[in-house]
């Protein structure tokens, strides 16, 4: 699942961070993929994990509810995006690499563990790390 995270964020506008999402229904079947847009498209709400959610709502067949859906992010979402997993109650979310300035997913943040919360997303992270965290390495790298 990760590794087709991989190839979405690899596919993002170059002049965007590149990190790529992909949300797959309870049967292991791809629903959507995005990388991140928010250069590209102008908005600040274009992250991958919006992007591919919106996808997958449209074609899911349950409306917004992405009930025992999957989400594979190349970088821990940050706190818009875990919200907005949370809200579409995704099962799981699977991720690369820790963002420790933004995470929301147990890094800086935990939005998708609140007990206050009524839906809370199992969690595997740290998931082709080394691989994840290359892809943006070199973006940055790039862009000094």
């Amino acid at each position: 699942m990760l590794r087709a995270a991989l190839a979405a964020a690899a596919a993002a506008d170059p002049r965007d961070v590149p990190v790529g999402a992909v949300v797959f229904d309870a049967q292991g079947r791809e629903l959507a993929r995005a990388a991140n847009a928010r250069e590209a498209l102008g908005d600040p709400t274009a992250h991958a994990e919006v992007l591919a959610l919106r996808k997958a709502a449209a074609v899911h067949g349950d409306g917004w509810r992405l009930e025992g859906a999957t989400l594979a992010v190349t970088l821990e979402p940050c706190t818009m995006c875990a919200g907005a997993l949370v809200l579409a109650r995704v099962e799981k979310v699977i991720f690369g690499a820790w963002e420790p300035k933004t995470g929301a997913v147990g890094s800086l943040w935990d939005v998708v563990r609140d007990r206050r919360l009524n839906h809370r997303p199992q969690v595997r992270a740290g998931i082709l790390e080394s691989d994840c965290v290359a892809l943006l390495d070199a973006f940055f790298r790039n862009q000094r």
